[in-house]
């Protein structure tokens, strides 16, 4: 009498690797969607903080400073970049030093130059915030 042995056929095994190719070809978009959407706090984050700086700053000093990276009392003693190197942070000033605003672009090759919904973020001295790109303002800094 003949055992019969018991295992994958050749057919089941492709089904399978086919169900699987499926799953993963609508995952990773949007797995990666999710990771642009979540990296943009640190922009916001960053914006933040520099602008809680230029504050101090200004109570020292009665005037902004578009010197980012110096320490103080020369600047504000954060990065040029964000905190994982995702934007780059820029700081122009008003004519007078009385007022200036803070950008946020993304850096090419980053990572975050793949948003396309929120291409730059912008606080100014008044708190007033800004966002480029067809996301808004609504989307880009919640």
């Amino acid at each position: 009498m003949r055992s019969r042995q018991h295992g994958v056929t050749l057919m089941e095994l492709l089904t399978v690797i086919v169900v699987l190719g499926i799953l993963a070809s609508i995952a990773v978009p949007s797995y990666r969607n999710y990771l642009i959407r979540a990296q943009r706090t640190e922009a916001t984050t960053a914006l933040l903080n520099l602008q809680a700086a230029q504050e101090k700053f200004y109570l020292q000093n009665n005037a902004y400073t578009d010197n980012v990276t110096d320490a103080p009392p020369a600047g504000l003693g954060l990065l040029a970049t964000t905190e994982r190197g995702f934007y780059a942070i820029d700081v122009e000033l008003g004519a007078d030093g009385q007022s200036y605003e803070a950008t946020a672009t993304p850096v090419a090759g980053a990572g975050q130059a793949d948003d396309s919904k929120c291409t730059g973020f912008s606080v100014t001295d008044a708190g007033k915030r800004g966002a480029t790109g067809p996301g808004g303002l609504e989307q880009c800094w919640r």
